[in-house]
């Protein structure tokens, strides 16, 4: 089946121009889901020459849905149809276990896992001596192949056996020598990503993101985890169940 037996055909006598013709149909398609998620569009010069429109056309209409969310870009692959996690904050859980309930893969890429002497701004954060010893695990978090997320993570040294014994999962390393967490703050606020991160993700240079600062302590009260985390924002949604309770 043809891009415009899928969304339908554009009319230049109607009075929406052109490129939010496009959009609408797009939209519409996304919503009925007759485009699936991490689907690919057609280039935009095919898009083009199939609806009888400019690439100037094709790529505003695609402008404007990947500001929306509903599009994604990918340097070298293309433009798909984004692909949203809903990740809820009322359980405290890991990347990998997010992914892993949402029948996904989870892998990462190191971009670094260092030891290293505590910062003033980590002791005071996890409540360690001047001078204790911290690991440091810096890395780019996939879904499937798709780079979802940087994570920074600051993690006691007493609290695992050594720097190596992260693997996958922060909090599996954790869980296994019973440090797991069971309970954190965390405060989340909408970032623009720099040029590095931005290339790191595979997004555009100031494209919208997520960032949660988030500090996790185990079932002693003692914080085991500091971390911040830079979240696509064309691909997370953040939701949280609110109860009605007393005032």
């Amino acid at each position: 089946m043809s891009f415009s037996e899928l969304i339908g055909t554009l009319d230049a006598r109607r009075p929406a121009p052109l490129y939010q013709q496009l959009q609408q149909a797009v939209r519409e398609a996304i919503e009925r889901k007759t485009l699936k998620a991490d689907e690919a569009l057609p280039a935009e010069r095919d898009l083009a020459a199939e609806l009888s429109v400019s690439r100037i056309t094709v790529r505003k209409a695609f402008d404007g849905l990947v500001a929306e969310g509903l599009l994604s870009r990918r340097q070298g692959a293309g433009t798909f149809v984004a692909v949203r996690v809903e990740k809820s904050f009322s359980r405290l859980t890991s990347f990998s276990e997010d992914m892993a309930a949402r029948g996904r893969k989870a892998t990462s890429s190191w971009l670094n896992r260092t030891e290293g002497a505590v910062t003033p701004e980590e002791s005071l954060t996890l409540g360690l001596s001047p001078g204790s010893a911290v690991y440091r695990y810096h890395r780019i978090r996939y879904a499937d192949g798709m780079p979802m997320a940087l994570e920074y993570s600051t993690v006691p040294a007493s609290c695992l056996p050594s720097v190596e014994a992260v693997d996958l999962s922060l909090y599996s390393a954790l869980d296994s020598h019973g440090q797991r967490p069971v309970r954190a703050l965390q405060r989340l606020r909408a970032i623009l990503f720099t040029t590095e991160q931005a290339e790191l993700l595979g997004v555009a240079p100031g494209a919208a993101g997520l960032l949660i600062e988030r500090r996790a302590f185990s079932r002693t009260g003692q914080a085991v985890e500091v971390t911040q985390s830079f979240y696509r924002g064309d691909a997370y949604d953040f939701v949280a169940e609110l109860n009605d309770g007393p005032g």
